[in-house]
């Protein structure tokens, strides 16, 4: 085998292969030998056809067959012999596949950068710290019980945040326009769901009452057709409901699986709880903040392969996510939506795998097993969990994966300047602007 590789431009390599004729010519005599045993055809018996006739109705389909076994042995024979590892699949482009002469073709190819991390010690990121307060307590009980409200029906004028059942009618210079009627449709006063002033054209309103209300949409709707436009809706009230929040009792306790306390242990498992979804904030958002410093330490050439890869990953799992069951063409999301997100998690995943080999970095089994028993607390039968965790490879590398990220941030963080700072208990669990979607993306 004939090897040569050049550098065609920054990651992009251009092998060029070069395969023995009589190689490939003896493993394609081979394959038609052991396929003429089971071959059938009209006037020969079965495992008789004569190897010429063999050769001529097969012998086409078979040299393809074996070609593209060799190209595939012969392409990692010769990455290992030059030693580079590619970034996505090769392009192959034959030069020269015929009987009695030396295969040859091309392989195009990037491949992985070379990555030399920087000092760690000059990454800075700050550690939120916050407690939880008997107000935010109050604040999250509070919303529970908003949570498990009722409605019920009243005999009076509607106020903000009643609930009312109407209907409405609304019409562009004498004319209907689409999404602008409805019949029994519920509506919370004050949830600012309808174009501003329609919610407020409510309140006062008792049942029976109708009402025709001159609005102007904003300049910024989404429907071209809308914007700043002038409308009218007849607005009909059958109906306003108060809403009923429940009682702090055991009712309501055994819910949240209190069933043997009073509001005090609820009130302590509400804390509890706060006190782990505080924690997981906390520490997602120092791990946030600790890959987008490493990542903005860092500038390294990105192979498109993998752009292009993680693209496709996306835009799978959005079409997932809101596919609701139903096949979508792809297309409908182009590569732009997803572009930038696709190189913020390549190359924070380049680093990463850099930053595991050169510390040398192994999932430790006790930490493996401490977060699959972890997750397996959370079901009636823990142990059918760990059982199924341990006997299946796929999942199981993915609680490997998740441990080896948190031991590179451990490391990192041996390292960073980490700095504390203190917030409320609703501001550390409020998303830094960085983990939000860019307003194009969204």
């Amino acid at each position: 085998m004939q090897v040569s590789i050049e550098t065609i431009s920054g990651l992009e390599r251009r092998l060029t292969v070069g395969v023995d004729a009589q190689e490939v010519d003896d493993k394609v005599t081979a394959k038609l030998q052991e396929s003429a045993k089971s071959i059938r055809l009209p006037g020969f018996r079965p495992g008789k056809v004569p190897f010429k006739v063999v050769r001529q109705r097969f012998g086409a389909g078979i040299r393809q067959e074996v070609v593209g076994e060799v190209i595939n042995r012969s392409f990692y024979d010769a990455i290992t012999q030059e030693d580079v590892q590619p970034a996505g699949q090769p392009n192959i482009e034959p030069l020269k596949d015929e009987a009695g002469q030396d295969l040859e073709y091309i392989a195009t190819f990037e491949v992985y950068p070379e990555i030399e991390l920087k000092d760690f010690s000059t990454i800075s990121v700050s550690r939120l710290v916050a407690e939880i307060g008997d107000e935010d307590v109050d604040k999250v009980v509070e919303n529970i019980r908003n949570q498990k409200a009722t409605w019920e029906v009243v005999e009076r004028v509607a106020a903000d945040k009643d609930r009312v059942n109407i209907d409405y009618n609304g019409t562009k210079d004498g004319e209907a326009f689409d999404g602008g009627q409805a019949e029994a449709s519920d509506l919370v006063l004050g949830s600012g769901r309808m174009v501003p002033g329609f919610e407020d054209a409510i309140v006062g309103m008792a049942a029976g009452d109708e009402k025709t209300v001159p609005l102007t949409f904003p300049e910024d709707y989404h429907a071209d057709d809308l914007k700043g436009a002038g409308v009218e809706f007849k607005i009909k009230v059958n109906s306003v409901s108060e809403q009923r929040l429940p009682e702090l009792n055991e009712e309501l306790f055994s819910q949240f699986g209190v069933t043997d306390g009073d509001e005090e242990k609820f009130r302590a498992e509400v804390r509890s709880n706060m006190a782990r979804e505080l924690e997981g904030a906390t520490k997602a958002k120092l791990k946030s903040r600790l890959f987008k410093a490493l990542s903005d330490s860092h500038e390294i050439e990105i192979p498109k392969a993998m752009i292009t890869s993680e693209i496709g990953a996306l835009r799978q799992q959005m079409l997932s996510q809101f596919g609701g069951g139903q096949q979508f063409d792809a297309s409908i999301f182009p590569d732009e939506i997803f572009s930038g997100e696709a190189e913020k998690r390549v190359t924070l995943g380049l680093l990463v795998a850099e930053v595991t080999k050169v510390a040398k970095l192994e999932a430790d089994a006790d930490k493996v097993r401490e977060k699959i028993e972890e997750m397996a607390a959370t079901y009636e039968q823990p142990e059918q969990v760990l059982q199924y965790y341990y006997s299946n490879e796929q999942a199981l590398n993915g609680v490997q994966s998740a441990v080896m990220e948190d031991q590179v941030v451990d490391h990192l963080l041996s390292q960073a300047q980490v700095t504390d700072e203190a917030v409320s208990y609703e501001d550390a669990l409020r998303p830094d602007p960085q983990e939000e979607p860019d307003s194009d993306e969204a």
